[in-house]
């Protein structure tokens, strides 16, 4: 079996986030999908050893941000490789509370959703959330960044928690020092 043929799945790039009583946690995501039109309804694959996780499946409620092109490594980074229970995430960046109060990041993001949890699917490592859209916003014309705009133009790559890790395709690039 081939695993790099999954890295042919289009993907995007997103924040999902939720707030259990008053803390707010996000995380980045790149498994999420329109499950169906009436009622609206969306779906996200999330690791059960991240923070959003617990925050996810005690609230019954999360949020999308949907990421732009523009949207820097370090704001990637902050919500991709780091751990709310060791950081405010939100601390230097813009958002705003919704309806179900999460938060919902208002730069670098084309279009949000909220949601509020009316079904899970335990597979495994992750927990897939099925979510009936309470709100919805456009927020700019940019292009979403797309996770192969990620790997190939930012030169990103996958945690190890992300639903996409494949550990000898994901490792970062070392930088070879030569001497000349």
């Amino acid at each position: 079996m081939d695993p790099k043929a999954l890295h042919k799945i289009s993907y995007g790039l997103y924040i999902v986030s939720s707030n259990l009583n008053g803390k707010i946690n996000g995380q980045i995501a790149n498994a999420l999908f329109q499950v169906t039109a009436q009622p609206q309804t969306i779906a996200v694959s999330i690791n059960k050893e991240n923070l959003t996780h617990e925050y996810i499946s005690k609230s019954k409620t999360f949020s999308v941000s949907v990421l732009n092109e523009d949207t820097p490594m370090k704001l990637i980074g902050t919500f991709g490789f780091k751990s709310g229970r060791d950081i405010d995430k939100f601390k230097d960046c813009k958002y705003i509370l919704g309806e179900t109060k999460c938060p919902m990041i208002n730069e670098y993001t084309i279009a949000y959703f909220e949601a509020k949890v009316i079904n899970n699917l335990d597979v495994g490592t992750h927990t897939i959330f099925i979510g009936e859209v309470v709100d919805a916003k456009i927020v700019s014309d940019e292009k979403p960044m797309t996770y192969e705009y990620y790997h190939k133009i930012k030169g990103g790559y996958s945690p190890k928690t992300a639903p996409t890790y494949q550990p000898v395709m994901d490792k970062p690039a070392k930088k070879e020092n030569k001497e000349e």
